[in-house]
């Protein structure tokens, strides 16, 4: 599958680019006016967008509502790529697709950001917490490392287009500060918890989240697992698990169905919460303006019950 994958990525390519030459100087004058910014995945689009304020274009790969993990480039997203100045990429697992698009391209004054290169990376952990193989790429969850990444994309953007850095400057520290802010709300309930532990009835994305406040977890799957169903064995665990230690909530994931979830609750009568991993957002929560900060708050309620 992965050799077919990165076939049809080559022909997508070409294509994208006989349609890049085509491309009207109308297009491409209006494209040098301002700094053009591509992301691959929803938390670097909201950074991005963050910092760059009216002064760039932001684009965002993924749409609202996609499942992250299935995405596929089009061929006008690669042309995206190819005409864009800075293109923002995670890196791991669900970023497997961007290494044959990058080596496609033509314009080699792109500037390329593997968000995954700059925090410290921890291996992803079996429902048993053992080590994985692979790297947790779900970095942006961690609040701390939000802001090291937010400073990275900020340090870029100002060195591609130096006339706007004071704003661009300007508008990054104001945005640290909202998430030095979200990360003192956290704090503050981890502060005050009766629990230490929380349950996940789904995948668990949150290896860096529950490592920044010293948080113990039980789960169904690992963060990337492409499994959907949990056997007797791991439903049967989760649910004793609850049952004995009087959890009083068990949470889904964002875009998941939450049968797991609902399975463990309606067992044990916990209550059923979503808590999500910001790695998409719906398109109704798109269009009404949610953003990272405003869907991890939300998180930051969840947990607060959670740990009562």
């Amino acid at each position: 599958m992965k050799k077919i994958f990165s076939f049809l990525l080559v022909i997508i390519s070409i294509c994208s680019l006989l349609l890049y030459g085509c491309s009207s100087n109308e297009q491409n004058s209006r494209q040098s006016e301002k700094l053009s910014i591509v992301t691959s995945i929803f938390p670097y689009y909201d950074f991005a967008r963050n910092i760059v304020g009216d002064k760039a274009d932001v684009k965002l790969l993924l749409s609202p509502g996609n499942e992250p993990h299935h995405y596929e480039p089009s061929p006008s997203d690669i042309v995206a790529i190819e005409e864009c100045d800075i293109f923002i990429y995670n890196g791991g697992e669900s970023d497997e697709w961007v290494e044959n698009v990058l080596d496609s391209l033509e314009n080699k004054n792109i500037t390329v950001l593997k968000m995954t290169d700059y925090v410290s990376l921890l291996n992803e952990k079996n429902p048993d917490h053992t080590d994985g193989d692979e790297a947790d790429e779900h970095i942006w969850t961690s609040v701390r490392n939000a802001e090291q990444l937010v400073k990275k994309i900020s340090d870029v953007v100002m060195e591609k287009d130096n006339k706007n850095k004071s704003e661009y400057e300007n508008n990054t520290n104001q945005y640290l500060l909202s998430l030095d802010e979200l990360d003192k709300e956290f704090t503050d309930v981890v502060n005050n918890k009766k629990r230490d532990t929380v349950v996940f009835g789904d995948r668990f994305p949150f290896l860096y989240f529950m490592t920044d406040y010293g948080l113990n977890y039980e789960c169904a799957f690992p963060g990337c697992s492409s499994e959907t169903e949990p056997s007797l064995e791991v439903v049967t665990r989760l649910i004793d698990y609850v049952r004995d230690n009087n959890i009083p909530v068990v949470f889904h994931l964002e875009m998941s169905n939450g049968k797991i979830a609902q399975l463990i609750g309606d067992d044990t009568g916990a209550e059923i919460l979503q808590f999500s991993s910001c790695h998409n957002i719906t398109k109704d929560e798109f269009n009404n303006g949610e953003d990272y900060i405003s869907v991890m708050k939300q998180n930051c309620s969840a947990l607060k019950e959670a740990l009562s």
